[in-house]
């Protein structure tokens, strides 16, 4: 995970509640996927598995970051279970839910889908046992 500086950085023209938002995604993601490598940049954070590939072959999912909302992308969420249909996007494979506050984000959903992306292969379109 980035320093906690680098993360204040970035986040710092966040409102408080889309900070708090992010602060606690980056936590389901490190609970979840604790492996997994964590680039910044102005933009947001993405997160992969360095030893599987790069951010595309490997990603897991990605928090981009608006002045109004956050969104949490998956780079494969196309092939994603989304049993509340939350997941949106016209992209062929990528899929989003943009978060507008702490209190009304779908937590339990989100962990679901940040655990699935991450045990996602895409070269076998399978997902893979790893542990939580």
């Amino acid at each position: 995970m980035l320093p906690s500086r680098a993360v204040e950085r970035l986040l710092q023209n966040l409102p408080q509640d889309l900070q708090d938002l992010v602060l606690e995604l980056r936590n389901i993601i490190a609970e979840v996927a604790p492996g997994a490598t964590e680039i910044g940049s102005r933009r947001g954070f993405t997160y992969f598995y360095k030893e599987r590939g790069g951010p595309v072959s490997a990603g897991v999912c990605q928090i981009a970051l608006f002045e109004d909302h956050v969104c949490l992308a998956f780079i494969h969420g196309a092939f994603l279970p989304d049993p509340k249909d939350l997941l949106q996007g016209e992209n062929l494979y990528k899929r989003f839910v943009r978060l507008y506050s702490y209190e009304k984000a779908p937590w339990d959903d989100l962990r679901d889908l940040i655990i699935h992306s991450s045990r996602f292969d895409p070269y076998t379109q399978q997902f893979r046992d790893l542990p939580i």
